[in-house]
């Protein structure tokens, strides 16, 4: 089966790289070039650039350049999300917001360190 891919346009390509390790577990896959990284956890592939490296960092025909942040996000599910943020605290990651409860669960948004967004997700039982 082909893996789910999310790009990101970051700032530090090093800095983004060592946060999604640490404070997600990605494992990298790749780093060819100093503007770009992909990283690996389970089915998600998320693809690491830095403005002006490769073809999607490059500033499009109207003008229009990639930049980082945002409010896309891609989720990740856990079991226990007050364990999950516990953990994530202790290795320096910050929360946007402090936990929101959803109608269909409990959510923490996570930025990483170019503003991109993760939410970290505990469905209701």
């Amino acid at each position: 089966m082909n893996k789910i891919s999310v790009r990101y346009i970051v700032d530090d390509v090093d800095a983004a790289v060592d946060f999604y390790t640490s404070v997600f577990q990605f494992e990298v896959a790749m780093r060819p070039a100093p503007g770009f990284a992909m990283l690996n956890r389970g089915e998600l592939r998320l693809l690491l650039n830095s403005p002006g490296a490769g073809g999607a960092g490059q500033t499009l025909a109207d003008g229009s350049r990639p930049e980082p942040g945002g409010w896309n996000r891609f989720q990740l599910q856990v079991d226990d999300l007050d364990a999950a943020v516990a953990d994530m605290r202790k290795v320096g990651a910050d929360l946007r917001i402090d936990v929101i409860d959803g109608r269909g669960g409990r959510q923490a948004l996570v930025p990483d360190p170019a503003g991109n967004l993760v939410e970290v997700f505990q469905p209701y039982a």
